[in-house]
This record gives structure tokens, C-alpha cells and sequence, in this order.
């Protein structure tokens, strides 16, 4: 089966704008290929290294949660830009990128499939329109049995910053380089926070406030997103899908 670019992009956008978002980066079509989509790969990165994958599964669209010009890049298309923009439009290959509306999203987004996968009764977000998102393990466990669940679930070793409480039960997080809300976790008065990554300044917001601090790996916390979103769209449309982990340890 196959469908045309406009609509899967016109279903995409009213799926995940469904409010403004202050992002970083252009969220939707960000660079255009052909019209006619069969075939998705969806990956965390719109690196050259997915770009040569998705080629190999001959793919008509390229869907990532990390895409292209971001605020802080250059408007200069040279280099590594340059390689990577040439190949997509050589390939005639789409590329539809989706950032905080991914990790916002209730049902298909990076924070609620981070649940699903670590078994963590999701609350769903602290407050209207936040990031952050907060819930309870079933059984409460120790700080070092959910470090061994994180790495078992995410297959990499958390870095761990101990918090007070003996037992863990609360819990709030958000995926990727979310480890500023540390401080809504400690507001909110959970045992843990688990994000991405971590700052030199996080370790003290975390001992100060006696919160457990997880940091599970920018990338390992955001594959589930957009993975959910490939399958979604590949049963919505009855598409070919292929989701690509690129490794990445941080």
C-alpha cells in the first residue's frame, strides 16, 4: 500500500501540534522527497549513518525525533549539513522530524512509552502542558534495583545520584536532556527523577533535595517515541516500517 506525502504529513501534524510549543527546532516536513510514501524508517537521529540505513530499506520517508535546523546551527550549508542534505535530496527521500510534541504526546510520545517499557503506572504530565511527566512503581524497590531495572530495560548502566528514601515508589521524569527539572521533581516530592542526561549541577540539586537522580542516557531514553509513532503510522496507512537504532552511548 503507499499514501501521499501531504496526507501522511497532514495526519502527522494534527496528531502531534496540537498545542505551540517553544521548540528548538521546526517540527513536521523538514526536508521534501517524493510524493508517494511506501516505505518509513524511523530512528532518534537524522544522522549520516541513518540516512545510509534508510537508503539500504529503500525508504520514501526518513522519521526522527533529533531532525535539522536547530536554532543554535548555522545557516551556512556546509560540511557535515552539507553531506547530509545533498544525500537526502540526491535520494529523493523525505524527512519529517518531530521534537517536543514527540516527548509530549500522551499516547505515542518518548515520556509515556519510557513508562510502558520500565513498568511504571504512568500519572500522566505534572501539570497541563508540562514535560515533565510523574508515576508509581507497583512495588516499591531500592535505588540499586531500579538502577538494574534502567540498565536491563534500556541496556545501559544509569548514572545514579542517591537520594533519601530507602524505598522508591514515585517517580517522575522526562527523556532526553531534561535534567533542569529536577527541581519540579523535588517541588512534586517524589523519591526519584529519572532524564537523559545530567549536569555537573544536577548532582547537587539532587543531594540537596534528597531526590533519587537517575541519568539514563539522552538516546536510550528516546528511542520509544518515535518507534511507536513509525508503527502507528505504518498500520494507520498500511505501511512498510523499519525502526533503526543507531548506537549512541550518551
Amino acid at each position: 500500500m503507499s499514501v501521499s506525502r501531504q496526507i501522511l504529513v497532514n495526519y502527522c501534524n494534527d496528531l502531534l501540534l496540537t498545542r505551540p510549543f517553544n521548540d528548538y527546532c521546526p517540527n513536521g516536513l523538514q526536508v521534501e522527497g517524493r510524493e508517494t510514501i511506501r516505505c518509513i524508517v524511523s530512528g532518534v537521529t537524522a544522522s549520516f549513518a541513518l540516512l545510509e540505513a534508510a537508503k539500504e530499506q529503500k525508504a520514501d520517508l526518513l522519521l526522527v525525533h533529533h531532525g535539522y535546523f536547530w536554532r543554535t546551527d548555522s545557516v551556512v550549508i556546509t560540511g557535515m549539513m552539507k553531506r547530509r542534505l545533498a544525500f537526502l535530496l540526491k535520494e529523493d527521500m523525505n524527512l519529517l522530524a518531530y521534537h517536543l510534541p514527540l516527548d509530549a504526546h500522551e499516547e505515542l510520545g518518548n515520556n509515556v512509552r519510557l513508562a510502558q517499557r520500565l513498568n511504571i503506572t504512568c500519572l500522566g504530565p505534572v501539570a497541563r502542558g508540562s514535560l515533565v511527566f510523574h508515576g508509581r512503581l507497583d512495588t516499591p524497590i531500592t535505588a540499586a534495583a531500579l538502577a538494574c531495572l534502567l540498565q536491563d530495560k534500556l541496556g545501559q548502566k544509569p548514572l545514579h545520584i542517591a537520594g533519601q528514601s530507602e524505598l522508591i515508589s514515585t517517580v517522575a521524569w522526562c527523556t532526553g536532556a531534561a535534567q533542569e527539572y529536577i527541581d519540579v521533581a523535588a517541588d512534586l516530592g517524589v523519591d526519584a527523577f529519572l532524564s537523559g542526561e545530567i549536569s555537573e549541577r544536577t548532582v547537587h540539586s539532587a543531594r540537596e533535595t534528597g531526590v533519587h537522580y537517575f541519568a539514563c542516557g539522552h538516546h536510550a531514553t528516546e528511542r520509544y517515541g518515535v518507534m511507536a509513532l513509525g508503527e502507528h503510522l505504518a498500520q494507520r496507512f498500511e505501511l512498510r516500517h523499519h525502526f533503526i537504532d543507531i548506537d549512541n552511548p550518551v
